[in-house]
């Protein structure tokens, strides 16, 4: 079975995501077969997936991620202007958010992927553009994740990508990862990619490698899960 990956994200506090308004890959070699514009007035429920989740679920995080709106009605997800929003809106006793996801039957194994993102401002903020299995066989780390990019607002305008798996992961503090400074990560647009092939994998910001990550080829599923499996 191919090892197909989904693409993820939950970018809270006003963060934006707008598109490019690209036809075609800019690295030699690859077709367009999947993107969105965000020209409508919704998100296409088509091309994502809401993930429902209590605080605390993962990262002792605070927020409650929604399908869509918080119990008052506010939607935690706006498209407008050619931009997809993620808000985080504090309601009663507690904080709602929404994390999104590529829709599951767009997994797929290698190519190239990017998104142009203006980060949020503030602490307790962790905007994140990233990627998971679409189907979790062997449990986390070891099916892999591609973190294309982080941020913790305490940390502010720090980006950073990062691979785990079972022998490289945050808990054993062994992830491959390469953080890079970019000055107006909360006040600009910028381009964070992926190429994704059977050798390596190589994130960019602003078309600057940000972290390569070599293929072993040792057949060795705890340090190179993204393959056929």
């Amino acid at each position: 079975m191919k090892r197909t990956i989904m693409l993820c994200c939950a970018l809270m506090m006003i963060a934006g995501v707008e598109a490019k308004k690209i036809k075609s890959c800019p690295l030699k070699g690859y077709t367009l077969v999947w993107n969105d514009e965000f020209n409508d007035k919704t998100l296409d429920m088509q091309k994502w997936v809401y993930q429902e989740a209590r605080a605390g679920w993962v990262n002792h995080e605070l927020q409650t991620y929604v399908k869509g709106t918080t119990p008052a009605g506010r939607n935690v997800v706006e498209v407008s202007d050619g931009t997809l929003k993620i808000y985080a809106i504090p309601e009663g006793d507690k904080v709602y958010s929404g994390r999104i996801y590529g829709n599951r039957q767009n997994g797929f194994r290698y190519g190239y992927v990017e998104a142009r993102i203006k980060l949020p401002v503030g602490r307790g903020t962790w905007p994140a553009f990233w990627m998971m299995p679409v189907k979790h066989e062997k449990g986390w780390p070891a099916d892999g994740e591609i973190d294309i990019m982080e941020e913790v607002g305490a940390n502010a305008n720090y980006v950073s990508s990062s691979i785990h798996c079972k022998a490289y992961n945050h808990p054993m503090k062994t992830q491959k990862t390469h953080e890079m400074l970019i000055p107006t990560a909360e006040s600009d647009f910028h381009v964070y990619a992926l190429e994704w092939t059977a050798d390596y994998i190589r994130t960019y910001v602003d078309g600057k490698e940000q972290l390569f990550f070599e293929n072993d080829h040792a057949g060795n599923n705890d340090t190179w899960p993204f393959l056929m499996s």
